[in-house]
């Protein structure tokens, strides 16, 4: 093999020698599965951290790559618009800015429909501008609860009038925001031309959260046995880790809610 003798007996010793890092691929393989298999190297060195194992961005990302801890990533999807009537629109109040000094000072919402074996389960949830934290509503009938949504959300306000940045834009939903001292702040419907409107940005927002939920949650498996029920119990669960368990690098790695109690913030 033309190979000095020397390396050939290196090679071989260093293929005796114990991994230094097996404990740390343990707990890496922990960390990713116990979060939805969504954690890229930054979190993942922040978790490892928070265990008091200090290593550098660059064997993390080494580690994972060996591994195969690759998160994984949404589709492109085709462009389509509806090109249905279009319903008045309220003013564009927030201009494009979603950040928020409180909490409870601008929402965003969405929704989103899973259609399971058993029926169908309509995913509703509000995000807080502040810092992330969710409040959801997942239910086969979301229309009905698009009131019980409103004063879920009065309940935790704090005094004056939040601006709501919503995708229901239709009669009932303006009556309902209104008559709850929320004020209603969406554009016409998502086009390309319209970029600008401020409506992009937020449901961007909107659609992290809800396409982590159908990728993390819905295609995971393929619920020809489940109930309704259950269905809902694993969307709650998901949205209780979104708030307490996935951290931000916004927040300093750090939960919304743990960012809250830090704060002392009543959640």
């Amino acid at each position: 093999m033309d190979l000095p003798r020397s390396s050939y007996f290196y090679q071989r010793a260093r293929l005796q020698i114990a991994d230094k890092y097996a404990g740390v691929r343990q707990a890496m393989a922990d960390i990713f599965e116990r979060n939805y298999r969504c954690y890229g190297y930054r979190r993942m060195q922040a978790c490892l951290s928070d265990q008091s194992v200090k290593i550098s961005e660059k064997v993390v990302r080494r580690l994972m790559k060996q591994a195969c801890l690759v998160a994984a990533t949404n589709k492109r999807r085709r462009y389509g618009s509806y090109m249905g009537e279009i319903s008045p629109a309220p003013d564009n109040v927030l201009n494009r800015n979603f950040s928020a000094d409180a909490p409870n000072e601008k929402w965003l919402t969405d929704i989103t429909e899973f259609q399971i074996p058993a029926g169908k389960v309509y995913l509703s949830p509000m995000i807080d501008c502040f810092d992330g934290m969710v409040r959801q509503l997942v239910d086969r009938h979301a229309s009905e609860r698009r009131a019980g949504q409103h004063d879920a959300g009065r309940r935790h306000r704090q005094g004056g009038r939040q601006r709501r940045a919503a995708r229901g834009a239709f009669g009932p939903w303006r009556s309902l925001s209104l008559a709850r001292l929320a004020e209603p702040d969406r554009r016409r419907k998502a086009g390309s031309l319209n970029v600008t409107q401020g409506v992009l940005a937020g449901q961007r927002c909107m659609r992290g959260l809800l396409r982590s939920a159908e990728d993390r949650v819905f295609f995971t498996r393929e619920w020809l046995s489940t109930t309704i029920e259950e269905f809902v119990t694993a969307l709650d669960a998901y949205i209780r880790w979104y708030n307490d368990g996935r951290i931000k690098n916004s927040l300093g790695f750090r939960s919304p809610a743990e960012h809250r109690r830090i704060l002392r913030i009543v959640a």
